[in-house]
């Protein structure tokens, strides 16, 4: 661990008080480096294609350019680049739409310095960052929005035939927030061979992370709302 590289952090938010703090908080870890600092959206988008950052930490509300449209601008232009959104309410409606246009997940801004971190860490390596409750609110949000609102049902499910029964599984137990190590006990598999699925889940469905193939499955009804499962029979 200490011989890898720090991982370069982006911080973008229009309070200055906020970005000094997170920059101090996360500049103490010494597997992260603060590069930048953004006063807006559109500050963040230019910084981060300048600086090409691993991870940039938007607040959702940003002036010039919400976070919403600073993650959408990132994400096309920088594809190694992970965006981790800041909101002060886990059930903002610019979290869903932020994950949805490929945010990497989200962090509360009272969250404690370790779980910032730590977050931070997780979505550098590729990891989702979506607690179980998180996870539990988008099941709810898929489930109360109609197929024409998702939009793409109907292609999207075309790219889940691509994928292996097994494949199939795995990325309904990725997108239930399971880790490699839940998902290998189980399907009484090696967390190895769990790894090179959800790679290859991954490369077929053209995804960045665990993150978007959560929201994959939820949009193409891989995983169903627990209001869909029909009444077990008496």
């Amino acid at each position: 661990m200490a011989d890898e590289p720090p991982i370069r952090v982006l911080i973008a938010d229009d309070q200055e008080m906020v970005r000094e703090g997170f920059s101090v908080l996360l500049g103490s870890r010494p597997y992260i480096e603060v590069v930048g600092e953004a006063v807006d959206g559109r500050d963040a988008v230019e910084k981060a294609a300048a600086l090409r950052p691993d991870v940039a930490l938007l607040d959702v509300r940003m002036p010039v350019l919400d976070g919403l449209e600073a993650t959408r601008e990132i994400v096309a232009a920088l594809p190694d680049t992970k965006v981790v959104i800041l909101t002060t309410y886990d059930l903002d409606e610019y979290v869903y739409q932020a994950l949805r246009a490929g945010a990497s997940g989200f962090l509360l801004k009272d969250a404690p310095a370790r779980q910032l971190a730590d977050g931070i860490r997780v979505v550098a390596t590729g990891g989702a960052l979506l607690a179980p409750t998180v996870t539990r609110r988008l099941i709810a949000e898929f489930s109360r929005r109609p197929a024409e609102r998702t939009g793409l049902r109907a292609p999207l499910r075309e790219r889940v035939a691509e994928l292996t029964g097994r494949e199939t599984e795995v990325l309904a137990l990725v997108a239930q927030g399971l880790s490699n190590a839940e998902i290998g006990e189980h399907l009484f598999v090696a967390e190895s061979t769990v790894k090179t699925h959800v790679s290859r889940v991954l490369d077929k469905l053209g995804l960045r992370d665990r993150t978007q193939a959560a929201v994959f499955a939820y949009e193409t009804g891989v995983v169903a709302p627990p209001a869909a499962h029909p009444p077990t029979a008496p």
